[in-house]
Formats: structure tokens, sequence, C-alpha cells
């Protein structure tokens, strides 16, 4: 992806040095901004491995009294060890910035993803969500609360793994029951319980993953509206719309996230027992080109919820066996085996038991 142009470098040194691990990094392309922060590729001159570098501008954070956050920000962050969370590196600084080094997600973060593809397929969401919910359930065994879960803090490596970023709204719990009461997170994803100031705890991380599940499901946030406060309404009252043509599997798992009362909702550990992450092979690998376009239909994926084994591509091109076709629906409406698959998505029953034959 083409380098975004950043026209404000100038406090910011080509040549990033870490005095206390004698390292040195040069700066490459921005990426992007979002708060006090800038995000570059920096490059260690020595080793040449190539990071995220997270740039802070100590003038703008003491002016806006956030050194107890960036403080809190960096001590959960560089604690954490996990597969699907960014990883921390390490941080510096010098009298203008400080200096966070990070894995570098060359694929960008899940908002790009969605702004590509708009939806997508449940099959790729059940790969996406299962990764979250791993990631997150770290979180929580850690007594840590991420509040700002949400795509453009789910970041893709170039595997298309997911990598939860951006922990300057992150919390640890202190004691058991303790619930927190700081109005923090995104508009389109925060829980009522934030904006009521009930109080909040590991829940709030919950009702995000709902709502990023059903973003990638329908194509929007569920509660998206033209102003802030109409959003902030539709949230308060839980008024969002599951569209019709979600699977069962699918709008049960997101319903059960989006309750008004946090008491209602699974915990992280419950979301794996869902049928949409159970009932079906959670798929270990995407290719790139889901980026852009939607995977080629697993036949298994739709029909045969208990078969983790691909069948071979001759079976299906009736090249192998084709005299298991009973004279049914199939053998009399339909030439081979290819053209029965494409009838996957149909529900009838006698579609559903034919293809199982194959």
């Amino acid at each position: 992806m083409a380098a975004k142009v950043d026209d404000k470098s100038s406090d910011i040194p080509e040549r990033l040095y870490d005095s206390t691990n004698n390292k040195t990094y040069k700066r490459m392309r921005f990426f992007g901004k979002g708060g006090f922060a800038k995000c570059y590729e920096i490059i260690d001159v020595v080793t040449n491995d190539v990071y995220a570098g997270k740039i802070v501008s100590k003038k703008l954070m003491m002016k806006h009294n956030q050194k107890e956050k960036m403080t809190q920000e960096i001590t959960i962050h560089r604690s954490l060890n996990h597969a699907n969370i960014v990883k921390f590196h390490g941080f510096f600084e010098d009298s203008f910035n400080i200096y966070i080094v990070l894995e570098l997600c060359k694929k960008r973060s899940m908002m790009e993803l969605h702004k590509r593809r708009k939806t997508i397929t449940e099959y790729e969401c059940r790969y996406y969500i299962y990764q979250i919910i791993q990631g997150v359930k770290y979180l929580h065994d850690n007594r840590i609360i991420h509040r700002d879960l949400k795509l453009g803090n789910l970041f893709l490596n170039d595997m298309l793994h997911v990598k939860i970023g951006d922990f300057g709204l992150a919390t640890r719990i202190e004691y058991e029951g303790e619930r927190k009461r700081t109005l923090c997170g995104t508009p389109n994803y925060i829980a009522p319980e934030i904006l009521t100031k009930k109080g909040h705890s590991y829940e709030v991380d919950i009702w995000s993953i709902g709502c990023v599940m059903y973003t990638l499901l329908v194509g929007q946030p569920p509660f998206e509206t033209k102003t802030l406060k109409d959003t902030y309404s539709k949230i308060k009252k839980c008024d969002y719309r599951v569209p019709s043509y979600l699977r069962k599997s699918a709008a049960d798992m997101v319903i059960s996230m989006l309750q008004s009362n946090p008491e209602n909702r699974p915990t992280i550990g419950d979301l794996l027992h869902f049928d949409f992450l159970s009932s079906s092979p959670v798929p270990m690998f995407l290719p790139s080109s889901c980026l852009t376009m939607a995977p080629r239909l697993e036949l298994n994926e739709t029909v045969d919820h208990d078969n983790a084994q691909r069948k071979p591509l001759t079976e299906f091109n009736g090249i192998k066996d084709d005299t298991r076709l009973e004279s049914t629906f199939l053998k009399n409406n339909l030439h081979d085996a290819i053209t029965a698959s494409a009838q996957v998505c149909r529900h009838n029953e006698d579609y559903r038991s034919d293809i199982e034959s194959l």
C-alpha cells in the first residue's frame, strides 16, 4: 500500500537513536496518525529488521495531560506476549518525543479490509473472530480490558493473522469485581454501560466484539447513524436490526454479545462454545487475495459441519465413483457433481442430503 503524505515530520528526526540499547532506526514510510501519535515504518540500521514506530509528541502529550495515560499504555503493552497481540519491542525517548517500537503489520488494519470488501463471508468471519477472541481471552485472563476494540485497532500481518493493537485506553482490573468509570471508547463500538456511567468491566470488550462481528458480516456498524447523539441513543436502547440473511448461528452469537445488560453477555471463554465457532471447523489459513475478494466457496464448510476433511476435487467433478448419486432430485435434474455443488447455499433438505452423499 502506498505511503501517506506526512507534511509535518520536521519535529521527528530521520534517524532515531535508542541510547539505552544503543540502537539506531531509520524513519521510513508514514502510515498515519491518531491522537498525539504518528506512525512510521522504521528500520534497524544494523540488522535491517523492520518495525512500526509509534511516535508521540511530548509537547502535545503534556498540553493535554496525557502523561499518565501514556505511561499506562506502555506498562500494559510491554507486559503482553501473545500471537494475536501486536508485539511490543521496546521504547525510548528524546527531548521532543517518545518512540515506541512495535511489530509491523504490513497488511494494515481490518478497517482497510472492511473498506475494500464491505462485507465478508461467514467462513472468513469465523477465521478472524476466533483469533480476536483468542487475543482478548489472553487479555482478560491477565485482568486487562482493552476498551477500544474496533476494526482500526485490529491489525493483519502478511499471513492475515489478527494482531490486537493500540492499548491507549486499556486498563487493568486491580481487584475482583472492580468497575471502571472512565468515559472511553469509539462511538460506534462503545458499550451502553460506559455511556450511562454505571461502571464497566470486561463485558465492554464482549460488546465491542459483537459490533466488530456485525460490521464484518453486514457491512456497517449496528448502531451507526449520521449523528453522535443518535448513535448513542440507539446504543442505550440497544436499537439495531439483524438482517434476515444472517444464518442463525451467526445471528445468535451477535445477539448474545449485544445485550444491554452486561451481566447477560457471555464471557470471552463462553464465546468459543457458540455454534458459529464450534459446529464448523475454524479456518487455519486465508489467502492474501481475501483482502480484495471472497475466497472460493468451501463446500464442506456449508454442508457438512462435522467433517473437516476436504474431498478430492476429482470427486466433485464427477470423475470418481459417480454411481453414488441415487435416483433423487440431483440425479434427475443436474448433470454432474460440480453443478450440484453450486446449489450448496440452498437450504432444501433434498439438496443437502444429496450433496452430503457425493
